[in-house]
């Protein structure tokens, strides 16, 4: 646990690190409680509890958001359920609950350890006597039982004193959308405390279970003590000076939808953890932490602030992810709480899916499966607004339904803004057969495109044929009325971004049902027959594939007009909109918003068109478009600065992509962003961000790349002052680990491996056997500059 003489390296707001293996608060800061409790936040992508002190209760965000509970409690809105608190404590001396808040606190310090996932807390009370007490306490959420969150809570005083400590469940949690909690029931069996509740919605019941032990020792008295919503236990204990108390204690939740009888299970969950001990429970957890950060970890030496965030957004991306089921989407927000629904959007397979394509295939396949599992839910919603084929949702359920709702923002009167996120942003579609196609060229797994791709691909292209409206004076198909990453500018036309994702969709849906003609006609006949698909839609397709309107950049300047009327929007800069605005909170986009006439753009749209396609357009086109649309585009996304910061990179820029990388790493530890916009409450982890990491690490500095006719190349570029990075990859199944220096390039295949890996450096090619370690001298600046149009190839063709 954490001890104040610890040697640590201060990072910014209130952080420190020892190693970059771990995030330390210094102190408390009462302003930072909702960033905190979502930064400290320990989880295992079943369920998300809070980085919060164990004696708050709701009112200071407490929360433990479990996965698949969604729920409706207000009417309007589904999200994840947070589960009662089956970890709340509280301790009394000399009269007095301690808090953290309490002016007698002399010292209080929060350790995240990333490489295993435990929070850990050491705080200390000087009391009106002068008598002194520490309280420090560790948990994490068990890797090796998803359903168990693990508590020490150790007492030290430095004279003898009587404690009264209670212990027990809170049921009066925190939630965004209202009460979802039909029935509450507690009672005590034997060591253990039970809470069962029933979902407003569903019914289905959602159980929480605590149990304690005492190593070594038993309280003086125990009362259980029962009110609306809470149950617990009333403990006096006597306190020896210098000699530690020790309190183990163990919370289990689950639901309904996770199993049929959830309270025997969550009982049996705390005896097992009570039987087993703290520190058993904790090293089965460290030895799946281990697996994990040795196919995830990346090294960067020479940066200890880069170093660390990069690890700290790493174990975000992860704890977000269900790894445990194919039928649950990624949460924009993850499991930090229940901010945008614990839906899925296009974040999941744009930022989330590659880290997990190059490092944990089998979680990328998860994704994919979830998609088509979905598939109906997308169908509905396409129906529902007299379209074809599958629209994907904007915010995704576990049923695929939307669940975005049409009014998300209040304008500076309170009065609420009609948004069309939810059936405007049509580029969620294609963004879906792009992550499938990315999953195909990584991994070769076909099984999967011809089981479950080719369905979402042809069930897309339906929908684009629906959607696309034939421009008979100009011969071409159009996509009009839509919204593109950037959010402020809604109703627009010809999205370049949108469309161009769009052609590609059609291009690849085209490709799978040629290569399933000729390699699985089988396959191909059972499935046309189950959607109905006719010859007439495919040629369809193909006419609209050939035909549809695709911007490409201006021949004199290089830009490509994100949408058709941009560049005669008002050009301002959007430090220019701040004194334009009525209320610092209010939002800035359509229909209303202090940007919509002008060219200032909420996050990259056409820099993420290029971060997508950059084989459609040559260096001096990303050049053009980098250096003028970065400037006039706001960020307010976490998701914007990582789509620059790879076009810095492959535009020679490394230095500059430093500093990108590192506002869009530090978005969350260092809360850059607000928790509220418009009225509307968006804290908590961006998991996006988390995944770019990653991407920017990959794609950028290491400069991975899919040709078409080489496969993998890489491509480095360091910034000036890394000493090296180091990272481990998955390539249609054959693992490799890249090392970057300076002066070389060192790579080094997995003795596991079954086949050779034939990769590009800097257009050397490198064969690497299994065991191999191939060394490559970094060329020249002048080399470098040779091609300077060298960016990475078609990935359409496998």
């Amino acid at each position: 646990m954490t001890r104040a003489s610890d040697a640590r390296t201060p990072l910014q707001t209130g952080y420190a690190t020892r190693t970059g293996w771990e995030i330390i608060e210094t102190a408390y800061d009462p302003d930072r409680i909702v960033a905190s409790g979502s930064s400290l936040l320990v989880g295992n992508g079943y369920l998300g509890y809070r980085g919060t002190c164990v004696e708050w209760d709701a009112d200071r965000y407490v929360a433990c958001t479990v996965a698949d509970t969604y729920d409706m409690a207000d009417g309007g809105h589904r999200e994840l359920c947070n589960a009662p608190n089956g970890l709340w404590s509280r301790l009394t001396v000399e009269g007095r609950t301690l808090d953290v808040e309490d002016q007698g606190v002399e010292f209080h310090e929060r350790t995240l350890d990333l490489r295993d996932g435990t929070l850990a807390r050491h705080t200390r009370w000087r009391l009106h006597s002068g008598a002194q007490v520490d309280v420090e306490t560790e948990r994490f959420a068990s890797y090796e039982d998803l359903h168990l969150v693990p508590l020490r809570y150790v007492i030290t005083t430095d004279r003898d004193l009587e404690l009264t400590l209670w212990t027990g469940i809170d049921g009066r949690v925190w939630s965004l959308k209202g009460d979802h909690f039909a029935e509450v029931n507690s009672r005590e069996r034997d060591e253990r405390l039970v809470m069962e509740t029933a979902m407003r919605e569903s019914g289905l019941p959602l159980v929480v279970a605590t149990a304690w032990r005492v190593p070594g020792g038993r309280p003086t008295s125990v009362e259980t003590i029962e009110s609306e919503r809470h149950i617990g236990r009333r403990m006096t204990l006597h306190a020896d000076a210098d000699r530690p108390i020790v309190l183990e204690r163990a919370m289990a939740v689950a639901s309904g939808r996770d199993m049929d009888d959830p309270a025997a299970y969550v009982q049996a969950a705390v005896d097992r953890a009570m039987a087993s001990g703290y520190e058993s429970s904790k090293r089965a957890h460290q030895a799946k932490w281990e697996a994990i950060w040795n196919a995830i970890d990346v090294e960067i030496d020479g940066d200890l602030e880069a170093q660390t965030l990069t690890r700290f957004n790493l174990y975000h991306a992860t704890i977000a992810t269900p790894a445990h089921a194919d039928h649950l989407p990624i949460g924009a927000r993850g499991l930090s709480c229940q901010a945008y629904q614990g839906a899925a959007f296009w974040d999941q397979e744009i930022f989330n899916l590659p880290m997990h394509l190059h490092t944990r295939p089998e979680l990328a396949r998860n994704l994919i499966i979830y998609r088509h599992r979905t598939l109906d839910g997308a169908r509905e919603k396409a129906r529902s607004l007299g379209y074809r084929g599958a629209f994907y949702p904007w915010m995704s359920d576990r049923d695929g339904a939307e669940i975005c709702p049409s009014y998300f923002f209040r304008d500076v009167s309170g009065r609420w803004i009609r948004s069309h996120f939810n059936d405007w942003q049509i580029h969620i579609s294609p963004d879906v057969v792009y992550a499938l196609w990315g999953y195909y060229r990584a991994t070769g797994d076909w099984t999967t495109i011809v089981d479950h791709g080719a369905e979402i691909a042809f069930e897309v292209a339906r929908f684009l044929a629906s959607r696309a409206h034939l421009n008979v004076d100009k011969a071409r198909y159009e996509l009009i009325r839509v919204v593109g990453p950037d959010e402020y500018h809604e109703n627009v036309d010809h999205n370049a971004f949108t469309n161009h994702q769009a052609g590609f969709a059609l291009d690849v849906a085209l490709q799978i049902y040629d290569d399933m003609t000729a390699s699985d006609p089988n396959a191909l006949t059972a499935l046309r027959e189950r959607i109905r698909l006719t010859e007439s839609e495919v040629d369809h397709w193909r006419d609209l594939a050939e035909r549809l309107y695709r911007p490409q950049p201006d021949p004199d300047t290089g830009l490509i007009e994100q949408f058709a009327g941009y560049f005669a929007h008002e050009d301002v800069r959007p430090e220019d909109l701040e004194d334009r605005l009525l209320d610092p909170g209010e939002y800035w986009g359509w229909p209303l918003g202090v940007a919509v006439e002008t060219q200032v753009i909420k996050q990259a749209d056409v820099a993420q068109l290029l971060n997508l396609h950059p084989q459609s357009f040559d260096a001096d086109v990303h050049r053009a478009n980098f250096a003028y649309y970065e400037p006039r585009t706001h960020h307010a996304s976490s998701l914007s600065r990582s789509a620059y910061a790879n076009l810095a990179c492959w535009l020679d820029q490394p230095d500059q992509a430093y500093e990108l990388f590192m506002r869009s790493c530090g978005v969350d530890l260092y809360n850059a962003n607000r928790a509220v916009v418009g009225g509307t409450f968006i804290g908590g982890i961006h998991t996006a961000a988390c995944g770019a990491t990653w991407l920017m690490i990959a794609h950028g500095f290491a400069g991975l790349r899919f040709d078409k006719h080489r496969g993998l190349s890489l491509y480095p570029r360091l910034p000036s002052h890394w000493q090296r990075l180091a990272f481990s990859l998955i390539v249609r199944g054959q693992r490799f680990r890249a090392e970057i220096y300076p002066q070389y390039l060192k790579l080094a295949a997995d003795a596991g491996n079954d086949a050779a890996v034939t990769l590009y450096v800097w257009d050397q090619a490198i064969d690497l056997e299994p065991s191999h370690i191939a060394r490559v001298p970094t060329p020249t600046r002048a080399r470098e500059r040779t091609e300077p149009n060298r960016l990475p190839d078609d990935l359409l063709s496998g």
